[in-house]
């Protein structure tokens, strides 16, 4: 049926495509249990003081969220040394802040640099705005190249997304690089930096996003609840901007723009639960270099990754074999999609998560290898 009325800028998007859940993968292969890896979520979470003060909100859910949406942002403005919550707004996850960004700064005939292997949500909430998106490939070591940008820039050029660390690759853009770039950015251009597994990078490897924005750059720092502090499925993204931007994406994108259950549970983690938070990313941090050094010993090629994910490349086909770790209960996420044929992500899970992982890619291995 031919629906009537839509956008003409919607036939110029894909629709985004997210992988497998484990109730279809269980009842499509018949299994009672499933490892799943492939959405980069956080599996020691919830924690317990967030899910405590989620559980003291429940017989308010039919009353909009006033307190804690305040207090969130007082917390946020002085975790990042920002003057006051004026610098800080929030949005229903990292992609609705994303997606309310375009909607301030986007016009028709504007033009947005995206890396060509990245999240996929930044060319579709540019081009419904009615923006040519200009894609620029990642270079030989996986990682987005600013030279490449800057090469890419002109006077038409509104934002410049990045993704930092990247998705689906973990690797990120030197402090050097990103200080020298954000001097090249065109007079009416904004650096959208979406950090949402900045948690998880080593330390020192990040630029130091906010303070470019305290020197009055325009740059915009995006973070979420969803990754470090495991709050997926109730959806808290922040932004951090100068007070006049966020004045502005406060009038675009809809009041109380967050949820009463996780605005309660992002300030219990914050004010409570941070010490947990850090024990439990210390043990991501950790599998994540054990994997990628089991990887690295049946014949993968790892490459550093500051998220909580693996990404590698491998000898057969990624398709193929996450179609045979499904059969085997493990759901990761196969890199075609971004045109890499032979290189998978994995998201770091529980050490037995893993473990678990790993016993199966060996062995679909040893099976692909006796053909």
């Amino acid at each position: 049926m031919m629906v009537n009325g839509i956008r003409k800028k919607a036939f110029l998007c894909e629709k985004y495509v997210s992988g497998k859940s484990m109730d279809q993968v269980m009842a499509d292969y018949g299994l009672t249990s499933v490892v799943k890896l492939g959405s980069n979520e956080n599996m020691y979470a919830p924690y317990p003081n967030a899910l405590k003060a989620m559980r003291d909100q429940i017989d308010m859910v039919n009353i909009y969220p006033e307190r804690d949406y305040i207090r969130l942002k007082e917390l946020l403005a002085t975790k990042f040394g920002v003057a006051g919550p004026e610098w800080i707004s929030l949005g229903h996850g990292a992609g609705n802040v994303l997606d309310s960004v375009a909607k301030t700064l986007l016009e028709e005939g504007d033009e947005v640099i995206v890396p060509e292997q990245s999240y996929r949500l930044y060319p579709e909430i540019s081009k419904i705005m009615g923006a040519k998106v200009v894609e620029v490939p990642l270079d030989a070591t996986y990682t987005i190249s600013l030279k490449a940008f800057a090469k890419a820039m002109n006077d038409k050029t509104k934002i410049v997304w990045l993704c930092n660390p990247n998705n689906p690759t973990g690797t990120v853009v030197s402090k050097e690089d990103f200080d020298w770039f954000v001097d090249q950015m065109p007079q009416n251009c904004w650096l959208v930096v979406d950090e949402a597994y900045a948690e998880f990078a080593d330390e020192g490897a990040l630029p130091d996003v906010v303070s470019y924005i305290k020197a009055g750059k325009q740059v915009i720092d995006i973070r979420t609840f969803s990754k470090y502090y495991g709050l997926a499925g109730q959806r808290i993204g922040y932004l951090i901007a100068d007070p006049d931007f966020i004045n502005w994406y406060d009038t675009v994108s809809e009041p109380f723009n967050s949820n009463r259950l996780g605005l309660a549970a992002a300030c219990a983690l914050l004010e409570q639960d941070a010490e947990e938070c850090e024990r439990c990313k210390a043990l991501m941090v950790n599998d994540r270099e054990r994997m990628n050094k089991e990887l690295e010993a049946i014949g993968c090629v790892p490459v550093h990754s500051d998220a909580n994910f693996v990404f590698f490349e491998m000898p057969y086909d990624a398709v193929e074999v996450s179609e045979s770790l499904l059969r085997r209960g493990v759901i990761v996420r196969p890199c075609a999609g971004w045109g890499y044929r032979r290189h998978m992500r994995v998201s770091i899970g529980t050490t037995e998560q893993n473990n678990e992982f790993l016993k199966q890619i060996r062995a679909v291995f040893g099976e692909l290898a006796a053909k």
